[in-house]
């Protein structure tokens, strides 16, 4: 019977896999990306290959593709070609308010700053809350080409702060809490679960725990993953990292600042309870920012096994022109710290959409949206800051050459997909 069915089934599967083929060969093709390095780890694939893009998604991923069909060819020879970067911590909630980050000017535009280093999606980091996330939505969200999740504050009103005059801080504190409500903020995830992808907490500065453990209900009632920043002076590091659970996320992870315990102390050890937090599932974003990463933390991390798992910036106006200046920077920094390549590729892509559960991203798949980000890695003498103006060297730098985002190129830095320019 087994003889049987392989007979007449492989000849069946045969001429599907012949048509299937051949049916790739004669598809018009809008991109064609040729003799690049592939990586992408979702697909397994580290090797020089060619990627096909037509309307919009990745078509196929092979050593060689044709370019009869191709409208369009880029020669990526020399260069990386990995799924779009993903960023899990910004703050793009941009508006016209002084000193604001909700609809402020503390935020920014993240077209702005994504696509010239290979950038497509990015993470708002809870700028907005239950009140004003519509707000966000039709204000940004809709009007950006770079793809903008969020991750919904469980503050009502996000990152804007208490602006009533005459309020106390107990009174300021119980207002803030009252306004925490697990049940609004579930109904928001819910109304667009694209969108939203997880609860924030950060930015509290009361010794009650109910805004934590609110957040950690919200996220657990939709399936999704808490993010924690360090902004709760009351809480205690340890006590942080043991109310999360597996899969949920910690940024700032290589501070060093009098409101937070820092993660290495003052021997130069990583504490046993961070690594054991780690072995238990907490994620470990960067969290760079303006005060968000230092070297007497990042290093003597990275020797001890503790990695972060995504390089979120904490993009905003304060840390665009310091230390970190965009998450190309921040993954240079990893590299010339001893970080492998893949390991760097791995952390900016495919860790970061399975963190946040959109595991559609941060990959070439045939068939899967066309974000494609095509890198250098450049070789030199180059300077690295953290946010205390340490400063190291280095050897090697990433930037982005060309950054396709749903199929169509956004950033093109030394015209790899420009026409030649002829003079008549």
């Amino acid at each position: 019977m087994k003889i049987f069915n392989f007979k007449i089934v492989s000849p069946i599967f045969g001429f599907i896999l012949f048509i299937s083929v051949l049916s790739l060969q004669s598809q018009e093709i809008d991109i064609l990306i040729k003799n690049g390095h592939v990586f992408d780890a979702k697909n397994n694939i580290d090797a020089i290959s060619d990627v096909s893009i037509a309307a919009g998604k990745i078509v196929q991923v092979a050593p060689s593709i044709s370019d009869k069909n191709a409208k369009q060819v880029i020669d990526a020879t020399g260069l990386y070609i990995i799924p779009g970067l993903i960023d899990p911590h910004t703050h793009v909630f941009v508006g016209p308010r002084p000193g604001k980050f909700a609809d402020g000017f503390n935020s920014l535009s993240p077209d702005d700053f994504s696509f010239k280093s290979g950038v497509t999606t990015v993470v708002d980091a809870g700028t907005s809350g239950w009140q004003n996330f519509p707000q966000f939505k039709s204000q940004v969200i809709d009007q950006s080409k770079t793809r903008v999740l969020a991750f919904l504050n469980i503050a009502a009103q996000g990152i804007n702060g208490s602006e009533e005059i005459g309020l106390t801080k107990i009174e300021a504190e119980k207002r803030d809490i009252n306004e925490m409500e697990v049940d609004k903020t579930t109904e928001m995830i819910l109304q667009y679960p694209d969108i939203i992808v997880g609860v924030k907490i950060g930015h509290f500065k009361g010794e009650s725990w109910a805004p934590f453990d609110r957040a950690i209900e919200a996220a657990s009632k939709t399936n999704r993953p808490l993010f924690v920043e360090c902004h709760l002076p009351e809480y205690s590091l340890q006590d942080q990292l043991d109310h999360m659970r597996p899969g949920d996320m910690i940024t700032h992870s290589f501070e060093n600042i009098d409101e937070r315990m820092p993660v290495v102390d003052e021997n130069g050890n990583v504490r046993p309870f961070v690594l054991e937090a780690k072995e238990r599932g907490i994620l470990f974003d960067v969290g760079h920012g303006g005060a968000g990463f230092w070297f007497d933390q990042a290093i003597p991390s990275m020797e001890q096994g503790l990695w972060p798992n995504s390089f979120g910036t904490d993009l905003h106006r304060f840390s665009m022109n310091a230390g970190m200046k965009d998450m190309l920077n921040v993954m240079s920094k990893y590299l010339n710290m001893g970080m492998p390549l893949k390991d760097v590729f791995l952390r900016g892509s495919y860790y970061p959409a399975k963190a946040i559960k959109r595991e559609d991203l941060g990959n070439l798949s045939p068939g899967s949206i066309a974000d494609v980000a095509i890198l250098s890695l450049r070789k030199g003498e180059f300077g690295f800051i953290d946010a205390r103006n340490n400063g190291i060297k280095g050897d090697k730098k990433l930037e982005a050459e060309l950054t396709i985002r749903e199929g169509k190129v956004v950033w093109d830095l030394n015209g790899l997909a420009a026409k030649p320019f002829k003079k008549n």
